[in-house]
């Protein structure tokens, strides 16, 4: 009874199954007979799970003749004889023995050495850290997302290890906010972004400094919140220093900014503290965009945004006076707006803002003057309509084309025929110079590559699918251009032309699972 209470002590104070425990006791026990009785036998030990009693047996089977543990060349062959008779000895034992038979034997009880006793402690050690270890990631795996609190057990560089009672979790020094410094014995409170099964047991990672953080900190402090009254749509931080909070509320009577607030600031004033100071920009969500950007670059005045959702960038015009405001100190106050919309934010002057515009229309300007071989009046006209290309002008409409002041639908049904005239010469010119040059026609499949592109490329020894698709992100952009496209395009543009190579895969894999 006594191995039991053993097992129930240490099941209770490890907090593990007691299974477990009695389980490390009978592997214990087989190691240490295996060292009195010989390591090439097969002992099995077994223990009463009501009296405690230990049943211990000898397992051997009956085999043809043992297998060679050592090769000619005297090196190990990898085979084993444990527990393991052969059948002339076996028969001696039993006549009646056949190959496969087990002749299993009971062993007395017998006085642990202090060998014995040594070896057993490790295996009990074992068996329980790793059950136990087992059960701290079985307890943390699915609490990714929650703020814990701990006790700061030791600080290693900056890297901080926290007690949380049952487990150690671990923050990094870049997961601390800034200026934040950790003695032991502290209590501190995280974010448990990531946990692991590492083979040094479960590694559960803490932070301070993850967005997540500040979006639990307010789920505790603001009951809409945690209620699903109110609706955190995004975070962007940049730690100790600044950071955005949107939130949306599902209850049309209720302002969202104003109740994470709360009275006279009590609210949002608890979770500054917390993060040693830091600044909190609390924006309302829209679902419109540009009224979203609008609020995202607050405190300042944005007067124009523009949208290039072909490009996922914005340009924002501000006045001169409210300029530094919307960039804010070190460009903190847009790239905290860029986070919060997941967009590129250009900021320009009013000034700034007028010449890109002029630039812009003229660039327009002059393709339409060549391409249709009108004269600025008309070619301006196109560009105040919005037409961009040849291409949006030949696929219009020609009624709608004829709606606009100052066409009617001669000149509209000209305008069309001269932008689909101008194409088909392009097309026929691209045709001869993707012939002279060898440009496959896999390459003009994939999403994005333009003529002018292929030209470019086709130049560059780049003549294929295959040839975009080996090249890596920094020397497309280096082939094109450093102002043709960003390397993050160019990834995009690259993984494109390999979706072919991925889809052979996948059909090469069915294949195989088909014919086995």
């Amino acid at each position: 009874m006594e191995l039991l209470h053993v097992a129930e002590g240490v099941a209770r104070e490890k907090q593990i199954d007691k299974e477990i425990v009695i389980e490390a006791l009978e592997e214990a026990i087989q190691k240490a007979a295996r060292s009195k009785y010989g390591y090439d036998q097969d002992i099995r030990a077994k223990i009463d799970r009501q009296h405690g009693k230990v049943d211990l047996k000898r397992v051997q089977t009956v085999v043809e003749e043992l297998p060679d543990v050592v090769d000619a060349e005297g090196e190990d062959t990898g085979e084993e004889t444990i527990g393991l008779i052969t059948l002339a000895q076996a028969k001696r034992i039993k006549p009646d023995a056949a190959i496969g038979d087990e002749l299993i034997d009971d062993l007395p009880p017998f006085d642990f050495g202090r060998i014995a006793a040594q070896t057993a402690k490790q295996v009990i050690i074992q068996k329980v850290r790793g059950a136990e270890r087992d059960r701290q990631f079985e307890d943390y795996k699915d609490r990714v997302g929650e703020i814990i609190n701990g006790v700061v057990k030791r600080t290693d560089y900056g890297n901080v290890t926290i007690d949380l009672g049952n487990a150690e979790g671990y923050m990094r020094r870049d997961e601390t906010i800034q200026r934040e410094n950790f003695k032991i014995g502290d209590r501190v409170r995280g974010y448990i972004y990531d946990v692991r099964q590492e083979q040094r047991g479960p590694q559960i990672f803490i932070s301070r400094s993850h967005p997540g953080f500040l979006a639990g900190l307010f789920t505790q402090e603001v009951p809409e919140i945690y209620e699903g009254v109110i609706e955190i749509k995004a975070v962007a931080r940049d730690p100790g220093s600044r950071a955005k909070f949107a939130v949306m509320s599902n209850d049309p009577g209720l302002d969202p900014v104003g109740a994470c607030v709360g009275m006279r600031g009590s609210r949002v004033q608890v979770v500054v503290n917390e993060l040693q100071g830091e600044k909190i920009d609390i924006v309302p969500w829209s679902p419109d965009f540009a009224t979203f950007i609008v609020n995202a670059l607050s405190p300042a005045e944005v007067s124009k945004v523009v949208l290039d959702e072909e490009n996922n960038r914005i340009e924002v015009c501000v006045p001169d006076e409210q300029l530094s405001l919307a960039i804010g100190r070190r460009g903190q106050n847009v790239r905290l707006a860029s986070i919060l919309t997941q967009l590129d934010i250009d900021v320009l002057n009013e000034a700034e803002e007028a010449e890109r515009r002029a630039e812009e229309t003229r660039v327009r300007s002059a393709l339409f003057m060549e391409a249709l071989d009108v004269d600025d009046m008309i070619a301006n006209l196109l560009c105040a309509e919005g037409f961009r290309t040849v291409e949006e002008l030949a696929e219009c409409p020609v009624d709608e084309l004829a709606a606009i002041d100052g066409f009617d639908e001669g000149v509209a049904e000209e305008l069309t025929n001269r932008a689909k005239t101008y194409l088909e010469a392009k097309a026929a010119e691209f045709d001869k110079q993707k012939k002279d040059l060898g440009i496959n026609d896999d390459i003009m499949d994939v999403k994005g590559v333009s003529p002018a592109m292929a030209l470019t490329l086709a130049e560059k020894g780049v003549k294929s699918r295959d040839d975009l698709a080996d090249l890596a992100g920094d020397e497309l952009v280096e082939m094109l251009g450093e102002d043709s496209m960003t390397v993050k395009d160019a990834n995009a543009l690259i993984m494109k032309a390999r979706e072919h190579w991925f889809a052979e895969e996948d059909k090469a894999s069915e294949s195989e699972e088909a014919a086995a």
